[in-house]
């Protein structure tokens, strides 16, 4: 019935832009045209180690470099893993715990300034990104391997680590390694810096609002070439309906979030293409342990073992999504721990509940409506699967994370990224000691899970980095947490003309080399 409600609706406010709307074309602006994206919803900051959400690192892709750039568009299906150079033309291996990287040369920032191994020691400072009083407790969970950063000379730069990392150069093409300009962030002070920063990008900033838009010009001095948008416009559309008939009438070029019920129906339009990926990301629930009714593991496991993740992708999805075999991926390759299994045994659940004497006890699931696809729609869902095995489940509809995770909360909806093909870029940065989980105190029994990824982060033999890894998930399955609900597709509705594809991660790439114009 939701998705027949949302249908309706939807056609409904496309239908009338669509009759009364001629060709438009796109915004000329010289010889080039303006791009202008509709999303959902859009970041605090653009500081980019500071803003890691979904929509954050939409935004700040384009305005931002790495020294090395993983190839996502490499593989068809938009998730490639093999690096290449980017700002850095070379990288050596020293040792297990030392890297050189060489930089380009003559790439400019945004202020005319050019990088140099300044810039990058600056970037990876202790202090910033690691160390005892990181600036963006944020950037720990990644570079907290780090021992020191050096310019060897103006194009040269040593990493060390402080114990031998096989991830260090995935790393450094990864998220909290965009790189930053030294002069503009000590002049302009980290909150200035974080609304309107200097970088290398294609793409600078003119403004940002995060209740309306964020500008952005074509910065023409682009190492990788001239960028073929003149501006980029990034306008904050909340209501899926507005989006779509913002499209159609030619106000917009591309949309982002369609829900997989509605791709047939925006696909139906003539000069609208629908193009959609399966996202390296899962959705998650997860519990707070502080909570009196949820420190008992038994009702987390209870919660965890009635979920048919199966009928949510078949019912939200329609088979575009995926159910992975827990916290665990193949893209790990070697590392990837064949037959886990997400479990649905309501009988189970059952037993548990009544084992741990659950006698009722109120239990709120708090979401958003309109951050994740399908949101709203699969937590109506989850609250009838819990209530089938005697759970007294409600709903309750909030309006930002601060909300979710505020005084009372018992369940909440979140995302993990697998933001490095490794263990260590997915489950060990979303639910580690310096993920935001447990430095918010949601997870207090996490000792042997702890315990096992500290391991692997110093392990280096293969076989004994995927035993540590097998503990980890052992750990995470049992403790519950969280749990994963499923690996979800993203749509995008874009003008057919516009040649530009998307990737496994919500990074949006308008590089010259993924985004050209054709005849509109």
């Amino acid at each position: 019935m939701v998705s027949f409600t949302r249908r309706r609706l939807l056609e409904g406010a496309v239908a009338a832009p669509f009759i009364v709307s001629a060709t438009r074309g796109f915004a000329a602006a010289g010889d080039r045209p303006n791009f202008t994206i509709a999303v959902a919803d859009l970041p605090a900051t653009l500081e980019p180690a500071r803003e890691l959400s979904n929509v954050g690192t939409r935004v700040t892709y384009s305005i931002f470099d790495t020294l090395i750039r993983r190839d996502f568009l490499g593989s068809p299906d938009g998730g490639g893993s093999d690096l290449k150079p980017h700002l850095a033309t070379k990288w050596e291996r020293v040792s297990p715990s030392e890297l050189i990287v060489t930089l380009r040369e003559g790439v400019k920032f945004h202020n005319g300034d050019e990088l140099t191994s300044e810039d990058v020691a600056y970037t990876f400072r202790d202090g910033r990104l690691w160390g005892d009083k990181a600036q963006i407790p944020g950037g720990k969970p990644y570079f907290g391997v780090l021992a020191s950063v050096e310019p060897i000379d103006r194009y040269t730069v040593r990493f060390r680590t402080k114990a031998p990392d096989v991830l260090l150069e995935q790393r450094l093409a990864s998220w909290c390694a965009w790189i930053v300009n030294k002069r503009a962030y000590e002049e302009m002070g980290f909150e200035a810096y974080s609304k309107k920063p200097v970088a290398t990008g294609p793409y600078k900033v003119v403004n940002h609002s995060a209740s309306e838009a964020t500008v952005l010009d074509a910065f023409d001095d682009y190492f990788m070439g001239r960028p073929t948008a003149k501006r980029v416009t990034f306008k904050r559309v909340p209501e899926l309906a507005a989006r779509v008939a913002g499209l159609v009438a030619g106000d917009y070029d591309l949309i982002t979030n369609i829900p997989p019920d509605q791709m047939s129906v925006v696909g139906d339009y003539k000069d609208i293409d629908v193009r959609s990926v399966v996202l390296a990301n899962v959705h998650v629930l997860a519990f707070n342990e502080k909570d009196k009714v949820l420190s008992d593991k038994r009702i987390r496991q209870a919660l965890v073992a009635s979920i048919d993740r199966q009928a949510l992708v078949d019912s939200l999805w329609q088979g575009t999504a995926l159910v992975p075999q827990s916290h665990n991926f193949p893209e790990y390759g070697q590392m990837f721990v064949e037959g886990r299994k997400l479990p649905f045994d309501q009988a189970k659940a059952r037993a548990l509940l009544k084992e741990a004497g659950y006698n009722g006890e109120p239990i709120v699931y708090r979401t958003q409506a309109n951050y994740y696809t399908n949101a709203l729609e699969a937590g109506q869902i989850l609250i009838e699967q819990w209530k089938a095995v005697g759970i007294n489940a409600s709903l309750q509809v909030i309006e930002n994370s601060t909300q979710q995770r505020g005084p009372g909360a018992q369940i909440f909806n979140w995302s993990n990224s697998t933001r490095l093909p490794d263990p260590l870029g997915a489950i060990w940065v979303a639910w580690g000691p310096d993920g935001e989980i447990q430095k918010q105190g949601f997870w207090q029994s996490a000792d042997a899970f702890n315990k096992a990824g500290r391991a692997l982060e110093a392990e280096t033999d293969p076989a004994k980095r995927k035993a540590f890894f097998t503990q980890m998930l052992d750990a995470w399955e049992d403790q519950a947490q969280a749990t994963i609900l499923y690996q979800p597709s993203e749509a995008y509705a874009i003008k057919k003309s516009i040649a530009w594809r998307p990737t496994t991660f919500y990074f949006m790439d308008l590089r010259p080399d993924n985004l050209s114009f054709g005849k509109a």
